[in-house]
C-alpha cells in the first residue's frame, strides 16, 4: 500500500509518534510508570511479585480475563525458574503482551477492486468519531486515494458541521441532508455519488446516540442492509472509534456494537488523556477485532497505525 518513498518519509514521523505516546502514557500513579523493580525491592520474583503485578493491570483497565491470563503464563514461567529477576519480568511481561497484541496489529489495506470501498464508522458520541473520519480521510488522500465523506450523522447538526469543515479543509466532498433526514438514505445518496464519480473510498458517519441502544444499534444494522444492497460485499469495513479514557466502559462498547454489527476493525483514540493504555489489550484479548489505528491528540498526525511491538515497548518504558 505505501511506496518505499513513502516509508522513507513518514519513518521519522512514526518514530516520533511513539516517543510522544511513551511520554504520555508513562505519566501518573499507574503500572505503566510503576517500574516493575519497585515490585521486587530485593530483586527476586516469588508469587507475592505476580499477586501484585496482576492488581495493577487490573486497575490499567486490561480487564480481569486478561490479566489473569497474562499472570498464568508468568506463574508457569515462575515455577520453571525463568523469573529470576526483574529483567527476566519484564521480558516474559513483554512476550505475553506481544502474544496478546499482535493478531490484532492488522493495518487497513483498501484494494484496488470494489470500488467505492465502503468504511462505515460507528461509536458513541464523544469518541472522536468524527475527527477520526477526518484525519483517515487525510491519510487516505496522502495514499493517493479519492475520497468522498457521508454525513450520516442527521441527529446532531454540529456533526454534520464539524464533516463539512474537515471537507472544506482536506477539499473532500461532503454528501449531506437536512437535519433529521434518514440515515439511511444518506449514505445510500452518498454511494451513488461515489460511485458516479469513481471515488475510491466513501467515509460514512454515523450517529452516536439515538433514544435508546436498540434503537442505535437497530438503525446502524438498516444502514448496512442498505449499502449491503448495492453491493454484497459493502460496508468492506465496520470501524468502531472508541475513547480509551473511557476504561472498561470502552470494553462494554466494543462487545456489544460487536455483537450488533460485526466489528471488522477498531480506532481507539484519547490516548494521551490515560495513562493507563491496558484497554487495547483488553479489547485484543476479549475480542480479537483488528486494532487498526490510535490517537493521541488533535492533529493528523497524531493518529498513526497500530504496531503491537511499538505499543507494547511504549508501555514497558521505564519512567526513570
Amino acid at each position: 500500500m505505501f511506496g518505499k518513498a513513502k516509508e522513507r518519509e513518514e519513518a521519522p514521523q512514526k518514530e516520533g509518534f511513539f516517543k510522544r505516546l511513551r511520554s504520555r502514557l508513562n505519566r501518573g500513579d499507574s503500572w505503566l510508570t510503576y517500574d516493575l523493580a519497585n515490585l521486587a525491592p530485593g530483586g527476586k520474583i516469588d508469587a507475592d511479585t505476580l499477586e501484585e503485578l496482576e492488581s495493577l493491570l487490573v486497575m490499567a483497565d486490561v480487564g480481569i480475563e486478561t490479566s489473569q491470563r497474562i499472570i498464568a503464563d508468568l506463574e508457569k514461567r515462575l515455577a520453571r525458574k525463568e523469573l529470576k529477576d526483574v529483567a527476566a519480568l519484564r521480558a516474559g511481561l513483554r512476550e505475553d503482551l506481544l502474544d496478546i497484541l499482535s493478531p490484532v496489529s492488522e493495518p487497513l489495506l483498501v484494494p484496488e477492486q470494489s470500488l467505492p470501498y465502503v468504511i462505515l464508522m460507528v461509536g458513541v458520541n464523544g469518541a472522536g468519531k468524527t475527527t477520526t473520519i477526518g484525519k483517515l480521510a487525510k491519510r487516505l488522500q496522502s495514499e493517493g486515494r479519492s475520497v468522498m465523506l457521508a454525513a450520516g450523522d442527521t441527529f446532531r447538526a454540529a456533526a454534520v458541521e464539524q464533516l463539512q469543515a474537515w471537507g472544506d479543509r482536506n477539499d473532500v466532498p461532503v454528501v449531506a441532508q437536512q437535519s433529521g433526514a434518514d440515515p439511511a438514505a444518506v449514505i445510500f445518496d452518498a454511494w451513488q455519488a461515489a460511485k458516479a464519480r469513481n471515488v475510491d473510498v466513501l467515509l460514512a458517519d454515523t450517529a452516536g446516540r439515538l433514544q435508546n441502544q436498540q434503537g442505535l444499534m437497530d438503525e446502524l444494522a438498516k444502514i448496512k442492509r442498505v449499502i449491503g444492497r448495492q453491493d454484497e460485499d459493502a460496508p468492506h469495513e465496520t470501524m468502531l472509534v472508541l475513547d480509551a479514557s473511557q476504561g472498561q466502559n470502552a470494553l462494554a462498547q466494543a462487545e456489544k456494537f460487536h455483537e450488533a454489527l460485526g466489528l471488522s476493525g477498531v480506532t481507539v483514540t484519547k490516548l494521551d488523556g490515560s495513562a493507563k493504555g491496558g484497554i487495547l489489550i483488553a479489547i485484543a484479548g476479549k475480542l480479537g477485532v483488528p486494532i487498526r489505528f490510535i490517537g493521541i491528540g488533535e492533529s493528523a498526525d497524531d493518529m498513526q497505525p497500530f504496531s503491537a511491538p511499538e505499543f507494547v515497548d511504549a508501555l514497558l518504558a521505564s519512567s526513570n
